[in-house]
């Protein structure tokens, strides 16, 4: 029978939502900024494939937040490999992954970003065949699903006894503390070994500062050129957004979302509250890029722009900027959004169009695996 191996890190990606821009050293921060942990859906959402074929798999967990509480709410029958102290920490992480690689698990899932990568990564490296699921703030690690979904289907597959390539995909993460300061320090700590389905795990994000300058100045020129008075404007972050903040002369959060109003920064390092509350009853844009290499416009490093934000923006305002390199770098794969809402995810898939430069627009697709 094969093998699941489960381990939720509780605490992933909450401070995301609130702008603390990772989970390191921030969780009673970040809750008393009243953060909601989201770690446990995110995994109920890769989970839900797998409830109809619990006789095909036996499951292995870790006791409480870690899994077994998850399971026992989907009724999936677990066995409790390892249990954690309370509140867990990464040492625990690290434990129960040793004992899924010593139990001999076909497949080990874990919800995360990419701190938890690097924890299952110490312990199992290339002996255990892993998959994550993407709950975190920073998903630069080429080891997790493009959605939580996804991650499932992937296993589902696996356990339905297709044959899925593996491949050696790389583990990285950054300086979180550099991160808040809005410098990006990237370095590897490894590889792992994952079901290479490209429809389904995603890409490491590309890394370096965009070095076509005068694309994007042109960008950005056209972009502030085309700003409407009265109304605000929700930057997002990167790089190539930063290039339409210099342009307007301002101040830029290069990892955070600020809002402009008629040239002037009216609100800077937005959390996703602070949002809501700003834009309740105005007209409002955004301006948001993709993560190069990996396509993402949602779910990867903006947790800010939360369900409830981007609905209350609505599609037909959301503005998506990107060079054409930065465009052919994706290779023809579609962007992605991954949202902490599927009915979400699906309304902002088909064609949008994307700024590329001045006056310059293509269309590219958004087609998100369920």
């Amino acid at each position: 029978m094969f093998r699941l191996g489960l381990i939720i890190n509780p605490v992933a990606g909450i401070g995301g939502a609130v702008g603390l821009k990772g989970s390191d050293g921030v969780v009673a921060e970040a809750l008393a900024r009243g953060a909601v942990p989201k770690a446990q859906e995110r995994a109920r959402q890769a989970l839900l494939p797998l409830c109809e074929l619990t006789q095909a798999f036996e499951l292995l967990t870790v006791g409480g937040e870690m899994g077994a509480d998850l399971t026992a709410s989907l009724q999936l029958p677990h066995t409790i490999l390892y249990q954690p102290a309370s509140p867990s920490s990464a040492a625990d992480t690290r434990a129960a992954a040793e004992l899924m690689r010593e139990a001999g698990v076909d497949l080990l899932l874990f919800a995360g970003g990419d701190g938890t990568a690097r924890d299952v990564c110490a312990a199992v490296g290339e002996s255990c065949h892993v998959l994550g699921i993407p709950a975190g703030c920073k998903i630069h690690s080429g080891v997790y699903g493009v959605t939580p979904a996804a991650s499932g289907r992937v296993a589902a597959r696996m356990i339905g006894g297709e044959l899925l390539s593996l491949v050696d995909a790389e583990v990285v993460d950054i300086d979180e503390e550099a991160f808040r300061a809005g410098k990006v320090r990237a370095r590897h700590y490894g590889q792992m070994q994952v079901p290479g389905d490209l429809r389904y795990v995603q890409a490491t994000k590309q890394g370096g500062r965009e070095s076509e300058e005068l694309v994007l100045a042109d960008l950005a020129a056209g972009v502030v050129e085309e700003m409407v008075p009265d109304t605000l404007y929700l930057m997002g972050s990167g790089s190539t957004v930063a290039a339409c903040m210099g342009e307007l002369g301002l101040e830029n959060t290069l990892l955070g979302v600020d809002l402009v109003e008629n040239g002037r920064l009216i609100g800077q390092d937005l959390s996703a509250a602070e949002i809501l509350t700003r834009i309740r009853g105005r007209h409002c844009r955004l301006i948001i890029t993709l993560i190069g290499g990996q396509g993402h416009l949602f779910g990867r490093g903006n947790q800010q722009l939360s369900p409830e934000v981007i609905r209350a923006v609505g599609r037909d305002h959301i503005q998506v900027l990107a060079t054409k390199t930065k465009l052919a770098a994706l290779e023809g794969r579609p962007l992605l959004v991954d949202t902490d809402d599927p009915a979400l995810n699906r309304s902002l898939s088909g064609y949008l169009r994307i700024t590329t430069g001045y006056k310059d627009q293509v269309i590219y697709p958004v087609a998100n695996p369920e």
